[in-house]
């Protein structure tokens, strides 16, 4: 329990001292950041989908079935 208890310890120190945390503005950045690349990584897979939905439904037309 002791070794579990000096882990613990370790971290916190670590976390309070060693990590370097982004300022309030760099979250706001890197947040902007990460939705216009999700929503650029939404469109490009609808439109994936749009498009083979389409021609899968030419292609059954085509077959008849």
């Amino acid at each position: 329990m002791n070794k579990f208890g000096s882990y613990i310890q370790e971290a916190y120190d670590e976390l309070l001292h060693k990590v370097s945390w982004p300022t309030w503005e760099e979250l706001q950045q890197t947040t902007i950041i990460v939705l216009i690349a999700l929503g650029l990584v939404t469109a490009v897979i609808f439109g994936m989908d749009f498009v083979a939905e389409n021609v899968l439904t030419f292609i059954y037309k085509i077959l008849g079935k």
